[in-house]
């Protein structure tokens, strides 16, 4: 199979680049003209990577529909989802790729100016990433439209795209209200959308919008390789209904955690296989599979299942950014329940009292099932919890605790009992939230602070 995101060898020059078709992209894309550009990452079939697989051209098509001005475009590089390291495997391996996507994007929706929003612990992307954009630009591969890198906090809502305008605004990952194609960046308008009195009295003109198109690393990566050779090859990977490749990973009870590029459609088991190196220890069989926390347990008897948006969906769960971390059966599911659970509660800001206070609530009763402390009443109040903890939210966080804790709590209904009975049959002290801080060479390095991590965002010494 040609991998085409994860080439061989690391692009690490615009020459290098150019040998692989480096600048086509752009060149059709200013042959296309913005409408045609939309037409042909419709024709494609390309969906968004950064979990949603919202179609791409539609994205694009909805921003150049949208009244006000000015436009941004926003590349989001924040990657925080447990299991998942492909963006930054995408950056070191070819961080070119990426600027053309984003010149292409800026040129095709009319974007005034774009803002690519990185965590600033994310040192080495960093530096590569600003390399290419520096080089590109000189080059003429990088349109005509300034690009800012914006470092910014650890928090996984760094990663949620309208918390993402707030950091780039100079503010914490507070989820905004309304989303970026409604209410983008530094705009004027009010965000409810009325105001009993006129906001800034005197302010000369309309008050704007700015509607901002928010795209994820990889899907910026797949921009250049469609216009430069054809939304009909596209088409020809994948499946009819996501088309492509995508970038791959697999952590946790597995023999070699990696990353790969991978033909959509490719059954999950083959995935850990050939991208994990199958199970850690082949006597001991797997149990479950997590596509990061955002979705239902994927359990043992659904591993066939193909790696599609619409495969994932119609088995009961979702295929997420592609990170998936893979249990055997000497994991306990109370306690992994528990971890994914204290993880979103931890990260929650706290402008939804029911998203924190309800995932708060549902860690506490976790923990006290885990610890063999549990009674029924704790079950019957985690259900409560979980029915309200959506209530009003500003993002998907939420639904996240909701859809993860419920799912394994169908699934694993045996394990409860045992714990609520007293006794955990599966002790294990070594699960924790997969959150992947490097990935080299089958070792993968998860994030050791994060069990101290305060639900104020702060750390305990």
């Amino acid at each position: 199979m040609e991998r085409y995101l994860l080439p061989p060898e690391p692009v690490t020059s615009v020459a290098g680049w150019r040998a692989l078709g480096g600048g086509k992209g752009l060149d059709a894309a200013r042959k296309l003209g913005p409408e045609f550009t939309v037409d042909e990452i419709s024709l494609s079939g390309l969906r968004g990577r950064g979990g949603g697989g919202f179609p791409t051209g539609r994205k694009w098509a909805g921003i150049r529909s949208q009244e006000g001005s000015p436009r941004y475009l926003v590349c989001n590089a924040a990657e925080g989802e447990p299991a998942t390291f492909k963006d930054r495997a995408i950056l070191r391996r070819n961080p070119y790729q990426v600027v053309e996507g984003i010149a292409i994007a800026a040129l095709t929706v009319d974007a005034r100016e774009v803002f690519i929003g990185i965590k600033a612990k994310f040192t080495t992307e960093i530096e590569r990433l600003t390399r290419a954009i520096e080089e590109m630009q000189a080059e003429g591969l990088a349109g005509d439209i300034p690009i800012t890198v914006v470092e910014g906090p650890e928090e996984y809502l760094f990663g949620e795209e309208k918390a993402m305008l707030e950091v780039i605004e100079g503010r914490p990952p507070m989820p905004r209200l309304l989303p970026p194609y409604e209410h983008g960046l530094f705009a004027t308008a009010p965000q409810m959308g009325w105001e009993a009195a006129t906001p800034e009295p005197g302010h000369p003109d309309a008050h704007l919008s700015n509607p901002t198109l928010a795209n994820n690393v990889e899907t910026l990566a797949n921009v250049p390789h469609i216009l430069a050779r054809g939304a009909e090859w596209y088409r020809t990977l994948g499946t009819a209904d996501s088309p492509g490749h995508h970038v791959m990973t697999v952590v946790g009870d597995v023999a070699h955690p990696g990353y790969d590029e991978v033909d959509l459609g490719t059954p999950l088991s083959e995935v850990i296989a050939t991208v994990g190196g199958g199970p850690r220890d082949p006597g001991v069989p797997l149990k479950a599979v997590f596509s990061g926390v955002a979705n239902a347990v994927i359990t043992a008897d659904r591993l066939d299942t193909p790696v599609s948006y619409e495969a994932m969906a119609a088995m009961g769960s979702g295929m997420g950014a592609a990170g998936f971390a893979v249990y055997d059966e000497s994991a306990c599911m109370v306690e992994l329940a528990y971890q994914f659970s204290r993880f979103l509660y931890v990260e929650s800001c706290g402008q939804c009292p029911a998203c924190k206070l309800g995932s708060e609530e549902i860690t506490f009763r976790l923990n006290e099932i885990e610890a063999c402390r549990g009674t029924d009443q704790d079950i019957a109040i985690i259900g409560a919890r979980l029915n309200e903890v959506t209530d009003a939210n500003r993002c998907y966080l939420g639904t996240e605790e909701q859809i993860m804790v419920r799912s394994i709590l169908r699934a694993f209904p045996e394990e409860f009992a045992a714990h609520l009975e007293g006794d955990c049959p599966l002790p294990r002290a070594d699960l924790v939230v997969p959150l992947v801080v490097d990935l080299v060479d089958g070792v993968v390095t998860y994030d050791e602070r994060h069990p101290r991590k305060r639900p104020d965002w702060t750390y305990e010494q």
